[in-house]
């Protein structure tokens, strides 16, 4: 039977590459010469903090860090982006969170809406994951397209589509 499954992960090397890129165009700005900054990655908390001596720098290095997100294909709908805060030293602070994988209620969101378009498919949670299952890949194809037109809260991926 046709069957894929829903997920919705950060790739961590783009990621990366995207931090990279913010740090190279940093450099190359005029209004950062001598200015402190700072972009720290946590990879096991999930969490990316943003240090700039005041507020328009932090909005800057956000503005160029949310660029270099698109050109390396991660969806802004991967980051929860926190409020400015004050941090030692006086330097404005922003803290984004990662989403990486699916939580319960999006995922019983998502099976929900699976259900209301009427198409002859299954859809099971299993953990972070929703597998559907359907007869005809056309019904798997039809799942795809009416979750894309629903614009959920998450960016969502279709992995290991499997024709039987």
């Amino acid at each position: 039977m046709p069957s894929f499954d829903i997920v919705s992960k950060t790739d961590m090397a783009e990621l990366d590459n995207a931090l990279n890129n913010t740090r190279k165009a940093i450099l190359q700005r005029f209004d950062f010469r001598g200015a402190k900054y700072e972009l720290n990655l946590d990879k096991k908390e999930k969490k990316l903090v943003m240090l700039a001596e005041d507020g328009t720098k932090l909005e800057a290095i956000r503005e160029m860090f949310k660029q270099n997100a698109i050109r390396r294909n991660l969806s802004l709908k991967c980051f929860d982006f926190g409020e400015v805060t004050i941090a030692g030293g006086g330097m404005s602070k922003r803290e984004i969170k990662i989403r990486d994988g699916l939580e319960q209620e999006t995922a019983k969101q998502i099976t929900k809406l699976i259900k209301e378009s009427a198409l002859k498919v299954q859809a099971s949670i299993q953990g972070d994951e929703i597998r559907v299952t359907g007869k005809k890949i056309d019904d798997l194809q039809a799942v795809i397209a009416t979750l894309n037109a629903a614009d959920l809260e998450v960016a969502l991926q279709y992995v290991n589509m499997k024709r039987d």
